[in-house]
């Protein structure tokens, strides 16, 4: 997952106007839940000097890409912690209290996927996310059985934006991707859905994503 937070207003990612869906693939991490190593390291590292070199020398987000792309924890922790040994307790960690790393739901995003559900819209889900650590999250989050079928990242061996995994996902999903909205909170990751065909939406806040999902004649 990206840990990139939205803020601010944004504009659609080039979706056709005039154009008319019927089936919406969300992103999941910081479109439907925060999510943030940030979260969990606050905790236990006080000085901000100290985190920010942490979570930026030790732990940082290419690695953790390789857990989205199938990597196991231990495999890559263990590696880690030979780099850092003074810090093999806290990259430890990262995998034993990964929970700690998610906050809460988004609400505005959880009541807009559970409206199109309601409506019979079919959702679908195409994440970067550890196969590891995913059913977890299907555990703790009840909305995520509001999805006709998830694409996980970590499960296929690839991650968002490579094209294959939108392919993937189209073919499973079985949609067409002209009347297919695709939403993430990075450009990068929108760029390929459009590339493909699809409705890209850059997700930074819900008030704008229901604005513009009622744009595409859906019931939100």
């Amino acid at each position: 997952m990206s840990s990139t937070r939205p803020t601010g207003a944004s504009r659609p990612g080039r979706a056709e106007r005039g154009a008319r869906a019927r089936a919406v693939i969300f992103d999941i991490g910081n479109v439907l839940v925060e999510w943030d190593p940030r979260f969990l390291y606050e905790e236990l590292i006080a000085d901000p000097e100290e985190r920010d070199w942490f979570l930026r020398e030790v732990v940082p987000l290419s690695w953790h890409t390789e857990h989205d792309r199938g990597r196991p924890f231990a495999e890559s922790i263990a590696e880690r912690q030979r780099l850092y040994p003074d810090h093999a307790d806290l990259i430890g960690l990262y995998f034993s209290r990964w929970n700690d790393t998610i906050g809460p739901p988004i609400t505005g995003s959880v009541e807009i996927l559970e409206r199109l559900d309601d409506a019979g819209v079919p959702v679908f889900a195409l994440t970067n996310y550890s196969a590891e650590t995913f059913p977890d999250f299907r555990r703790r989050f009840a909305f995520s059985r509001r999805f006709r079928d998830i694409v996980v990242s970590g499960e296929e061996g690839m991650v968002k934006p490579d094209p294959r995994l939108y392919d993937l996902a189209i073919r499973r999903f079985a949609v067409e991707p002209p009347s297919t909205v695709f939403i993430d909170d990075r450009q990068e990751n929108v760029e390929v859905a459009i590339a493909k065909g699809m409705l890209g939406l850059r997700f930074v806040d819900a008030t704008t994503l229901a604005r513009d999902l009622r744009a595409l004649g859906l019931p939100v």
